[in-house]
């Protein structure tokens, strides 16, 4: 029998809210969710080959705070995120990590394109960072995947794109095998004051499930403490009357949903926008489900609603990525 999309509370919400609640700025709130969530993959998992970072800063809370109170420092960050040159939320994310590493002097460069000529790109370094008395490569991706699956061992490529434009398997063994592998090459030197002694990728996201599987079996490679959401067809869609929702735009798919109450959309409001936008645009839209405190309504889970023919045009994409990997 399907469950309805209920309030059942997300650990990664509930955490959230539970340490940042008392932040106001959207941005600030993104990057606390960006510093402080869940890594998105084990980094202890073999596949990764010890390439995953993890970061922690013990003086998160402070430094957070004191932008978010101080407009000085507001308006640094503010103009900072301004002056993107596009709306694409991977580079929305970039942009922030790339003020907070720059604030607490850990940058050494950022968005460094590797040419081997005028018209032959190499590569890009996403971050340079001075760490542990060296330079070290990063790479950052924030990443929201589907699990869709037909039965059996479930694996990396399982989890797609809402547009089904890549999978995390695929997304990784590119990072891996030759994002990471950039400062090696011979273009790159000219952008290294000093070797890079440590390359690795930093991978923020949440992972979506079928709303109506009762299982979420672990997949190797993936944290058993990443932000997890659900998903499910336009036409099995069941909302909670007692529940208030908001369709997030893009650039806030970050952290989770914190709005004014009077903002929230009712079941029946959010019932009709989804079907108004179905009728003329097959994207997939992220639905967030809160709950009223105060004078606010707090995300207190999220999910992907898709239209119906989505599960089938995925199926067919894993298997032609399936295909194309060939055996092994």
């Amino acid at each position: 029998m399907r469950r309805p999309v209920t309030e059942v509370a997300s650990g990664c919400q509930e955490i959230f809210h539970r340490r940042w609640n008392h932040l106001a700025d959207p941005h600030v709130r993104a990057l606390a969710w960006l510093l402080d969530a869940p890594d998105l993959l084990d980094a202890a998992a073999p596949q990764w080959q010890g390439k995953i970072a993890t970061y922690i800063d013990p003086d998160l809370a402070v430094w957070l705070a004191e932008y978010d109170q101080n407009p000085q420092k507001l308006q640094a960050l503010h103009s900072y995120i301004g002056r993107l040159p596009s709306t694409r939320l991977g580079l929305y994310a970039e942009k922030l990590l790339a003020f907070y590493f720059e604030q607490r002097q850990l940058l050494v460069a950022h968005s460094v394109q590797v040419r081997a000529s005028k018209n032959d790109t190499v590569g890009e370094f996403d971050f340079l960072l001075r760490l542990d008395g060296g330079v070290a490569h990063w790479e950052f991706a924030t990443k929201f995947y589907l699990l869709e699956s037909s039965g059996g061992a479930l694996q990396a490529d399982d989890f797609l794109g809402p547009n089904l434009a890549d999978s995390l398997g695929a997304k990784m063994q590119k990072i891996l095998q030759q994002q990471l592998a950039l400062s090696l090459h011979p273009a790159s030197q000219a952008h290294l004051a000093e070797p890079v002694t440590a390359a690795k990728a930093l991978v923020k996201g949440w992972l979506f499930y079928p709303e109506d599987e009762s299982r979420q079996s672990a997949v190797p490679g993936v944290s058993a403490h990443a932000c997890r959401g659900y998903w499910c067809s336009m036409s099995t869609l069941q909302l909670d009357e007692s529940a208030l929702y908001q369709l997030l735009p893009r650039q806030r798919w970050l952290a989770p949903a914190k709005i004014a109450v009077d903002q929230a959309l009712s079941p029946a409001a959010a019932q009709l926008a989804l079907s108004q936008h179905f009728a003329v645009d097959g994207s997939p839209l992220l639905l967030a489900t809160l709950r009223a405190e105060g004078e606010h309504a707090l995300e207190n889970r999220r999910g992907f609603v898709v239209p119906d023919d989505w599960a089938g045009r995925a199926a067919q994409q894993r298997h032609l990525n399936a295909a194309a990997a060939g055996p092994g």
